[in-house]
């Protein structure tokens, strides 16, 4: 009996202890944010990607804009990173003990290739914008937020992110970049996966479509289709002119342009549901009543799937819109489906996509 009491108390010393180590990992975990923005801020993986193979510190070191760079904060960044798959270290083989032992070269891995700032797909942007000060700051009001509601990021600002961006150009530049690289990176994910749910259209509206650059993409890659860009004023003036497309300045809240079909990515968790249940029946009101649909590329959560490599990412982001958003979220499954219903849309499918987001084809009653 005390032998096994004895081991009792063993084993729950050692979990105490793996619960300390949790504990640390999880309060340090900005660590690993930081050390990837500094990598982007000097452009490590655009200096590795243009040299063409692996490369020494001091080698990385010389491409800096810098005149005297600390090799020292380097390595150890480096070391961070590459413990975190970021980068990849390959050691050469024990010198001679004569001439000068061979430096370690420093090369790139599957996830610093998205880092590339010049990379056709890129996430660069996205990495400077979310650790950004002023992306930040709302963060450390999420227990002022649980206590007294509100909006984390007006409370952390004064204004919310849209009029902050408004009277910000800096952080209105890195906010627009950072949603331009991830539509991109969504859009080709959506025409590879669901090219044929097009080819059926003769027109398409994006909602919140931005400066249309997301329907230009559809549009080129399904030249038949008759392309709407609907956001507002202020936002559709600074929009390019691009082949087969049509902008159009307005409020999905009051109208929007008549189509087949209605396209809104990312647009609908930056609303509570009352909000969403109105675009949905503007949504409704736009399209043709017997085969209209509304596609819709947005997370869904997964309320116990563990396994999914996204899962993690989706639930931060969750969180990323009480820190950013006004009222918005993620929603599970059985939450979109009652939203869809209170909008007019009792069918519809979930097709998942090599991404953060799935595809919803929604369909009128």
């Amino acid at each position: 009996g005390e032998r096994e009491r004895e081991r009792e108390r063993e084993r729950e010393r050692e979990r105490l202890v793996q619960g300390q180590v949790e504990i640390f990992r999880q309060l340090f975990a900005f660590a690993d944010s930081m050390a990837l923005k500094c990598a982007v801020e000097l452009g490590i993986a655009d200096i590795i990607h243009r040299n063409g193979r692996p490369m020494t510190l001091h080698q990385i070191a010389a491409e800096l804009p810098a005149t005297s760079p600390d090799i020292g904060c380097l390595l150890r960044i480096m070391r961070l990173l590459v413990r975190k798959h970021m980068f990849v270290q390959h050691d050469p083989p024990p010198g001679d003990g004569i001439n000068p032992q061979p430096q370690p070269e420093f090369g790139l891995t599957p996830a610093s290739r998205w880092l590339e700032k010049d990379g056709e797909l890129s996430l660069a942007p996205m990495v400077l914008m979310q650790n950004h000060p002023s992306a930040l700051a709302p963060w450390h009001c999420f227990s002022k937020c649980v206590q007294q509601g509100g909006i984390a990021f007006e409370k952390a600002h004064g204004v919310d992110i849209w009029g902050y961006g408004a009277v910000n150009p800096e952080f209105n530049q890195l906010f627009n970049s950072a949603m331009a690289c991830t539509n991109k990176i969504i859009m080709k994910a959506v025409i590879a996966k669901y090219e044929h749910g097009f080819n059926r259209l003769s027109s398409l509206v994006d909602v919140g479509g931005g400066t249309g650059a997301a329907i230009a993409e559809i549009v080129k890659a399904c030249p038949y289709l008759k392309g709407i860009n609907l956001d507002l004023p202020h936002v559709v003036a600074t929009a390019p002119e691009y082949l087969g497309i049509t902008h159009v300045g307005g409020d999905m809240f009051v109208e929007i342009p008549k189509a087949d079909a209605v396209l809104m990515k990312w647009i609908l968790h930056d609303w509570s549901d009352e909000h969403c249940i109105k675009i949905l029946k503007q949504c409704k009101k736009a399209i043709p009543h017997d085969n209209g649909k509304v596609i819709i590329v947005e997370a869904v959560l997964q309320s116990n799937v563990t396994e999914d490599a996204w899962e993690d990412t989706r639930m931060a982001f969750d969180v990323t819109m009480i820190a950013h958003a006004s009222g918005g979220k993620e929603r599970t499954e059985v939450e979109w489906k009652k939203l869809l219903k209170d909008g007019g849309f009792n069918r519809y499918n979930i097709i998942s996509l090599p991404s953060l987001p799935s595809l919803i084809e929604a369909f009128p009653n």
